[in-house]
């Protein structure tokens, strides 16, 4: 992975970010990015093989979802197995939320995280 990223909010309506999406990837094809290999049907619908294929957007219903969401995502590295513990994952937003003292340095450094194991129903994993 060459950039980390992490959109916390967007007030965007729903064209707005497929028009985002589709700049995104004409410039970053056109730096040199790198695609992955789509389907022919995915080909005949315009896709492009820079998004991951089970990308959606989630409209966040209040603020426990929202943290959920967050923790989610600063937990998914270990949860894939790339790393034991979301301090390793050098491109993750965690870094900047443990010095902003939203997270103690050790959150995560247990052998499970009961409140994650339903997010795949919400988060479309």
């Amino acid at each position: 992975m060459q950039f980390g990223l992490c959109l916390v909010a967007t007030p965007t309506t729903p064209g707005r970010w497929s028009k985002i999406k589709r700049e995104f990837t004409k410039r970053w094809l056109a730096q040199g990015g790198s695609e992955q290999q789509v389907s022919e049907g995915r080909q005949r619908d315009g896709r492009r093989g820079v998004w991951q294929p089970k990308y959606w957007e989630h409209t966040l219903e209040d603020e426990d979802d929202f943290e959920r969401h967050f923790d989610y995502i600063h937990f998914n590295p270990v949860k894939h197995g790339l790393v034991t513990h979301p301090t390793l994952w050098p491109w993750s937003t965690f870094h900047r939320w443990v010095a902003a003292g939203v997270y103690p340095q050790n959150w995560g450094n247990v052998p499970n995280m009961p409140h994650l194991d339903n997010m795949s129903d919400t988060t479309g994993e």
